[in-house]
């Protein structure tokens, strides 16, 4: 799928963005949060982001508490040895 995406890659769009696992861990462990939610959201520079957010038991998005919006985008940060980019 990623070798897909790639070959056909939308304008603007990242290879990938990597979250802290401490953020994702505090994500995970608000009350109530039994999934985690990826959303797509776009800067005023127009460079698109992936939105991390929690989800309760009911399929409801957990947005009075950790939203994570802030990661290391591919590119310019990308790793050169995994398959997932080549």
């Amino acid at each position: 799928m990623t070798r897909l995406y790639r070959l056909s890659i939308p304008a603007g769009m990242p290879l990938s963005e990597t979250f802290q696992i401490a953020s994702i861990k505090a994500l995970l462990s608000e009350p109530d949060c039994t999934a985690l939610r990826i959303y797509y959201g776009k800067k005023e520079d127009g460079t698109i982001h992936a939105i991390l957010v929690g989800v309760n038991e009911k399929g409801e998005d957990i947005t009075d508490g950790i939203i994570l919006e802030e990661a290391f985008r591919c590119p310019p940060i990308c790793t050169a040895n995994s398959p997932l980019t080549r």
